[in-house]
């Protein structure tokens, strides 16, 4: 039986800021329908690696694959492009505008020829309502602001932008940070509920509960090399700081 190739490839990246090297030859592979955690200490490379994944930053070094195939990252909009989003701590929403132009902001549905054509309101509301309503949040008012709404429904909001552009791998930074408790459940929920439609999850997390609730396996970084990686069944989250703070994974 053939293998079947990840969904996404990393192999040999690194990362140089002139004499600074930031990543040193990182080697991942990210198969479908997986929650993985990304986990490091400060400095660690973290933040470096998710920018070359969301197109963000060039690796100088290495190369990337998509179904085993090479290929290039150039732009956000290029790794959007290819199925890959990135949701920050801050999300990037629009406050003050409604949910459903946050949804689809800059991707706009249009009636009629494009030049001429008006905006599709009402396909607009309808798509918004399904894709909210897969993290449990149907039946809520479209055009209330984001302002409004808590923090994990902040975070629906910006998975759904990213599920309308059919993201296959979403990559959340620190998702939870400054969250409540209730909150954070609503975020780790989130996550289980795009791991069951079949998206693959890229978790850059701090706390250490939260990723041993919802991850499949853990990726460590320490000073831009990898660690290792482990699977998280059976894996304490004591025992995952340990190893995150002495770069040893066993």
């Amino acid at each position: 039986m053939a293998l079947v190739a990840p969904l996404l490839e990393l192999r040999g990246i690194g990362k140089s800021y002139g004499p600074v090297r930031a990543l040193h030859g990182i080697d991942l592979a990210i198969g479908a329908r997986e929650v993985i955690g990304l986990c490091g200490d400060n400095g660690a490379g973290k933040s470096t690696l998710i920018r070359i994944l969301s197109g963000a930053e060039r690796p100088s070094e290495g190369q990337l694959l998509a179904a085993g195939r090479p290929i290039e990252i150039r732009s956000p909009a290029n790794a959007l492009a290819r199925g890959i989003a990135t949701t920050y701590q801050d999300l990037a929403l629009a406050a003050r505008l409604p949910i459903v132009q946050n949804i689809f902001m800059g991707a706009e549905l249009i009636r009629g020829p494009s030049l001429l054509g008006l905006l599709d309101h009402r396909r607009m509301r309808a798509e918004a309502a399904t894709l909210l309503d897969r993290f449990g949040l149907g039946g809520i008012d479209l055009h209330r602001p984001v302002s409004d709404l808590s923090g994990g429904q902040r975070q629906a909001v910006a998975i759904a932008r990213a599920l309308r552009a059919k993201a296959r791998v979403v990559i959340m930074d620190e998702p939870t940070a400054a969250l409540g408790v209730a909150e954070s459940r609503q975020v780790l929920d989130l996550i289980r509920r795009l791991r069951a439609d079949g998206v693959t999850v890229l978790l850059v997390s701090h706390d250490m509960e939260d990723v041993m609730a919802v991850t499949t396996r853990v990726v460590i970084l320490k000073k831009g090399h990898k660690a290792g990686e482990i699977e998280t069944a059976g894996l304490s989250a004591a025992r995952l700081g340990e190893m995150i703070m002495s770069g040893v994974v066993a």
